[in-house]
Formats: structure tokens, C-alpha cells, sequence
């Protein structure tokens, strides 16, 4: 298990929009993260009080970028800054997530890596049930 200290500085998200808490686990092709920030009252996704679900795929978007963090450290380097560029097949569950207790697991598995783009699958489920699942593609942005 990796604490927020271990990989946050891998990924541009910082302070209150670094929604993961804990990676448990990972390896070349997937991700598994924890987070209970979809609880906070100051989660900056959050509107009219409300976080919705559709921000689920944020989190899996930040997964995505925590895998690529911590795969690009283990090579010897650092990743590329990305932009995500689609989100395809986006399954939600429910219309809200601020009303769940406890945490989010999130998983990601890289689908596709090439030089300039990733593609990954995502889901989120709360409490061993799918609440989220998606694709998402990244594009390189070099400095």
C-alpha cells in the first residue's frame, strides 16, 4: 500500500482536487486506489452541495494518472503531463456519490500505451457494488 505522500507529486493534481487517498495496489497494466474525498464537504467537484456521479470519472481519470506516475518512476523517469481527451462506454449507477459511506475503491487497467496516448478502463464501486465504469483516453502533452 502507497500513501498519498509516496505518489502525489507523480501527478499534477494537488492540494483539495488530489482526490485518491491510497493506492493498494498496482502493477504494469492495472490500479486499484482508495478514497473517501467524495465525502468531504470541500471536495471542489461538488455543486449546489452535491457531488455528482458523473465526477466518478474523475476519479478514474486521476487513477489513470497515478498509474502512469508510478510506472514511469519505476522505468527510471517521469510521465508526460496528458490531457484527457474522451470519455466512451460511461456507465453510472446511481445520480449521486456524496451520500455513500466510507470509501470508493477505484481500478484502472491500461488498455493501450503508445508514445503519445494511453487508453484505459476505469470503475468505481463503493462497498464491492459498481457504482461507475468507463473508457478514457489520454494524449501527451510535452512540456
Amino acid at each position: 500500500m502507497l500513501d498519498k505522500s509516496q505518489w502525489a507529486h507523480l501527478i499534477p493534481h494537488q492540494g483539495g482536487m488530489c482526490l485518491l487517498d491510497t493506492v493498494l495496489a498496482w502493477d504494469e497494466t492495472r490500479i486499484h486506489a482508495r478514497s473517501a474525498s467524495h465525502n468531504r464537504a470541500d471536495n471542489p467537484l461538488r455543486s449546489d452541495g452535491r457531488l455528482r456521479a458523473l465526477h466518478l470519472c474523475e476519479y478514474g481519470a486521476q487513477a489513470m494518472a497515478v498509474h502512469g506516475g508510478l510506472l514511469a518512476r519505476a522505468a527510471g523517469g517521469r510521465a508526460e503531463p496528458g490531457l484527457l481527451v474522451s470519455l466512451r462506454a460511461v456507465r453510472l449507477l446511481r445520480d449521486y456519490a456524496d451520500d455513500l459511506p466510507g470509501e470508493l475503491d477505484i481500478h484502472g487497467e491500461r488498455l493501450l500505451a503508445g508514445a503519445q496516448s494511453w487508453q484505459y478502463a476505469f470503475r468505481i464501486e463503493h462497498q464491492g457494488e459498481l457504482i461507475a465504469a468507463g473508457r478514457a483516453a489520454v494524449m501527451v502533452q510535452p512540456d
